[in-house]
């Protein structure tokens, strides 16, 4: 990997090397259909044609909005090789968040799949000082006028083959200095940033990535199952340039609700997930054991007993114990391993904090689950545990050649070239991240006997939900806030799905409310009434519709008990606010997920 200096020539050499083997797999009719290496490459090339043609320079910036597909590597491929940076956007973006994006990014132009996709981005893109083309993969016939131009992927496509030359020179002039993407995330203050992130730094992760695994798994004929947004860092890195560097097949999911059937038809080596998907497959292993009942929920169980008791002290089975689990290996576990496709090497957790049960309990079923750790900044990954030496609670040891120290505070610094460049035209927020080439994470921490980094806290007041996603508390709850219903809020959701609020009714508000319904007027009293409580409800419905999905407030609990911290009393922050206020209704709001 050391020879290459770019993620271009990396996809270009690979493309060499394998040729005619399959690379992509996508659903064509219900069945699996493989692209070649050697077809995405030609792909890719007349794509960067394409671009160039219709005006595509150095440094320009290209969005990307599409699902898991085998377009969106080639389009990202071809934007780089045609000069570009590649801006990844969400396919749950609103038109205001394209908005944002396009006016924040300055960008050039943008490349969208689907229709439905198109009539949030092409909006956006009308509205757009610079934005003079969006080529679309299908027909997306969103007609506004006047506006950038309509381009049909295939036609550009097409276009670029009829253009003579290799784009050789172009694609090797590239180096690891240079821009790769820019991936927006969210910030503190509810505003995206967008992390520049270099070849080098994606380069670097691919390096720490294989020297990894390659001792214990040996990395031979690999296939990966994508299904994690490719425009969130984990996947765009460890789901699409860690396959190409170590030349492995990717399949494309149909979607979370098909993942089982997916998983059983690529049958992954390695599998790249995030928290949330673990505790989904957690409990319906469960419930099925429960239906199942009988001998099978017996077996079921000594497997599980067994296995977490081989995990914390190797060895200690006893001679019947032995026997009783070659028996569950055979019925138990091996079933559980074919449910994954039945040649899996390891699950990867990522983009969230694990629980260490769950984690236990799937080792414990024979299944390698590592555990790491990173953020978008870093490209993304800065830890993960080891094969030979998993422990569940820390997010193991560093990448090669990371550096990460503690600092005097306890947060958690790290140096290397997986570092981002910085922030798009935010120096204030770059210069506040990146001190004397150290990343300053915002998480607070320590290091184990062995090196591995064990997390302990977070600095900055954000919320991270077991799908990995970034939210900002603040932002949710100034919206709610602004309602004339709500008096005060608090959102909750950290490793959980979605969010979950408690809020404190506007005064007047009740008090008006109880008057017109002619009831007297007590909060306690209120805030059972079901009528009531549906008046808020709508007010929280209000402001759903102008939020993301994830930040979305799904339930909510009601509470007469003001919870503003008071400054003379204690030190007036978020996050001490944060952690009295779910110290006291943690219970009550974790009830709500259940």
């Amino acid at each position: 990997m050391d020879t290459w200096p770019n993620l271009i020539s990396m996809f270009f050499a690979q493309a060499e090397k394998h040729s005619d083997k399959p690379f992509l797999w996508a659903k064509e009719e219900g069945e699996y259909v493989s692209q070649s290496w050697r077809d995405m490459a030609e792909t890719v090339m007349a794509l960067a044609k394409g671009l160039k043609q219709l005006g595509i320079e150095d440094g320009d910036r290209v969005v990307l909005c599409s699902e898991n597909r085998p377009e969106w590597p080639i389009a990202h491929l071809a934007i780089m090789a045609a000069g570009g940076i590649t801006v990844p956007a969400y396919t749950t973006n609103t038109v205001n968040d394209h908005l944002y994006i396009f006016s924040n990014s300055g960008a050039k132009a943008a490349i969208v799949s689907t229709k439905k996709l198109g009539e949030r981005l092409v909006p956006a893109a009308h509205q757009t000082d610079g934005v003079s083309f969006v080529v679309s993969m299908e027909n997306v016939d969103v007609s506004q006028s006047p506006g950038p131009d309509l381009q049909n992927w295939g036609d550009v496509v097409k276009a670029g083959e009829s253009i003579d030359g290799d784009m050789s020179e172009a694609i090797h002039k590239f180096t690891g200095e240079d821009t790769a993407v820019i991936i927006y995330t969210s910030g503190t203050g509810g505003a995206p940033k967008g992390v520049m992130l270099p070849h080098k730094a994606i380069l670097h992760n691919c390096r720490g990535a294989e020297h990894l695994l390659k001792e214990d798994f040996g990395l031979d004929e690999e296939v990966f199952l994508s299904f994690l947004p490719l425009s969130h860092s984990y996947e765009y890195t460890a789901g699409q340039f860690f396959p190409i560097s170590i030349g492995a097949q990717i399949y494309y999911a149909e979607g979370i609700e098909h993942l089982a059937t997916n998983m059983a038809e690529a049958r992954p080596t390695i599998m790249t997930a995030v928290p949330r998907l673990y505790e989904t497959m957690h409990g319906r292993i469960i419930r099925g054991v429960e239906k199942a009942g009988g001998m099978k929920a017996k077996l079921f169980a000594t497997a599980v007993r067994l296995g977490q008791k081989e995990l914390a002290n190797p060895g200690s089975l006893s001679m019947g114990e032995k026997v009783s689990n070659a028996v569950v290996e055979k019925l138990v576990r091996n079933k559980v391993r074919a449910n994954f496709g039945g040649r899996l090497k390891a699950l990867v957790s990522g983009g969230a904090p694990l629980n260490p049960d769950i984690g236990n309990f799937f080792s414990a079923l024979g299944l390698t689950l590592l555990q790491g750790y990173g953020q978008t900044e870093s490209a993304p990954v800065i830890s993960c545990n080891r094969p030979d030496s998993i422990k569940l609670d820390t997010v193991g040891p560093p990448l090669l050649d990371t550096e990460v120290k503690i600092a005097g505070d306890g947060e958690i610094l790290v140096r290397g070239d997986l570092l981002m460049q910085g922030y798009w035209r935010n120096d204030e927020a770059t210069n506040e991240a990146l001190k004397d080439g150290w990343l300053h994470t915002g998480d607070v921490g320590h290091l184990d006997e062995q090196g591995r980094i064990l997390i302990t806290d977070r600095k900055k007041d954000i919320i991270v939900n077991s799908g990995g996603d970034n939210v900002s508390p603040q932002r949710v709850e100034g919206f709610l806030t602004m309602e004339p219903e709500i008096a005060q809020s608090m959102v909750h959701g950290d490793k959980r799905p979605h969010l979950v609020g408690l809020l404190v009714p506007d005064e007047d508000f009740a008090k008006d409310w109880a008057k017109a319904n002619g009831v007297d007027y007590n909060l306690e009293s209120l805030i059972k009434n079901e009528d009531f409580v549906k008046a808020i409800d709508q007010a929280v419905e209000r402001v759903n519709q102008n939020l993301g999905v994830i930040e979305r407030v799904r339930r909510f609990i009601l509470t007469a008990d003001a919870f503003t911290v008071d400054n003379e009393q204690m030190t007036p922050t978020l996050k001490v606010r944060r952690h009295i206020v779910t110290e006291i209704y943690g219970e009550r709001l974790e009830g709500l997920y259940r």
